[in-house]
């Protein structure tokens, strides 16, 4: 069996879905070949319409299709606004100028603009995190996915980064996002879809996912999850 198995899976603009299953389930896989950064190997995948394959311009499609890491992949010598600016400035052809004024605008956003010229090796975990989501902001991109964004976090600084991801969604951008923060996937998803073993076994609204998910896989998840 393949690393992701028998996958059918179509998610509609402005959609706000959440990732969940076991480690190894085949989550960040799935996510990660949306934009290239996994290559699938068989079968079609299509984003508004265009068919996405190994003749993609991949500069391209990270532009429309941003990714945060889980382990931020911040360029440790650059400056957070450099971080920021780098791919505005070489992929869209921004002059430097517009592509400051837009990453000070993410930053702010994000809650972190104070620290504009520091370096990453200098900031916390949460920080660093606003830094990642404000750089992939910095494409415009219109989709967003981010893997395990609360991961490495410490609980202050998780609230504070799923308050932007939920800001992010409530403006529209198509969000999907991998995770294990339970109440942040049951608030802020239209749908869940839950894996196990590589393969989509419930595709479902957030409510009756968490009322009464289908599969007895997802409710052993979940009573785990949950607890009492």
């Amino acid at each position: 069996m393949s690393l992701l198995d028998t996958i059918d899976l179509e998610i509609r603009k402005g959609e706000k879905v959440a990732v969940l299953g076991p480690s190894g389930a085949g989550k960040s896989t799935l996510i990660r070949c949306f934009n290239r950064t996994e290559a699938h190997d068989s079968g079609t995948l299509s984003i508004n319409g265009q068919v996405i394959d190994e003749t993609t311009d991949l500069v391209k499609l990270r532009g429309m299709v941003g990714l945060v890491f889980q382990n931020y992949h911040l360029f440790p010598h650059l400056s957070v606004l450099d971080n920021c600016t780098l791919a505005p400035r070489l992929v869209r052809k921004m002059s430097p100028a517009q592509a400051r004024t837009l990453a000070l605008g993410f930053l702010e956003q994000v809650g972190i603009r104070e620290q504009a010229e520091r370096y990453p090796a200098q900031l916390s975990g949460g920080q660093q995190q606003r830094v990642a989501i404000a750089r992939a902001l910095c494409m415009q991109p219109q989709i967003m996915m981010f893997d395990e964004p609360t991961a490495a976090l410490d609980p202050e600084s998780i609230r504070g980064v799923m308050a932007i991801i939920n800001d992010l969604c409530d403006a529209g951008i198509t969000s999907i996002f991998v995770t294990h923060e339970m109440g942040f996937a049951r608030h802020v998803a239209d749908r869940i879809i839950f894996m196990d073993r590589g393969r989509i076994l419930e595709s479902a609204p957030a409510t009756s996912f968490f009322q009464s998910p289908r599969s007895t896989r997802a409710r052993m998840f979940l009573d785990r999850m949950l607890g009492p």
